[in-house]
């Protein structure tokens, strides 16, 4: 690790501990040369799986457009930005459980469909209208039908 300050290439570790629940190292660092301090943070680098459009374009998984679609579809409604976070790392932790270098972006629609599901069941129907195209009410109507028959299914009154 070279010196921020003097450029030197000598440094050593004077402390490392864990953060961010054990997924990064905070390592506080000292200059031979200059003997001023600094700190590094390191993390392991994994990574994601390519989507591939449905028009066949291959692109880097975006992490900002899956936020932006969660934000979309949960706009005025009562869920935390925690569980939206919670919901973005299932659907990281699954996509590269998956040990694929490329996935169908389908599979990650279907994904975040599912998550927001369980956060809120007026942004599912808003994410899966755009997502599924509904072409009329009738087709809107169905999913709302659908994810009612679902809900009374898991809680009986």
């Amino acid at each position: 690790m070279h010196c921020p300050f003097c450029g030197a290439f000598d440094t050593k570790v004077i402390d490392s501990r864990l953060v961010a629940e054990g997924n990064h190292v905070r390592r506080r660092r000292e200059c031979i040369t200059c003997e001023d301090r600094f700190t590094t943070y390191e993390s392991a680098e994994l990574v994601m799986p390519r989507i591939i459009k449905q028009n066949s374009i291959r692109e880097p998984f975006n992490e900002d457009k899956l936020l932006a679609g969660f934000n979309k579809a949960l706009e005025k409604r009562p869920v935390s930005t925690e569980k939206v976070e919670e919901a973005i790392g299932r659907i990281k932790a699954n996509l590269r459980s998956t040990g694929e270098r490329e996935i169908q972006s389908r599979a990650v629609g279907e994904q975040v469909m599912k998550e927001l599901r369980e956060l809120d069941e007026v942004a599912f129907v808003r994410f899966a209208s755009v997502y599924r195209s509904f072409k009329d009410l009738d087709e809107f109507r169905q999913e709302i039908d659908r994810l009612s028959q679902d809900s009374s299914k898991e809680s009986p009154k």
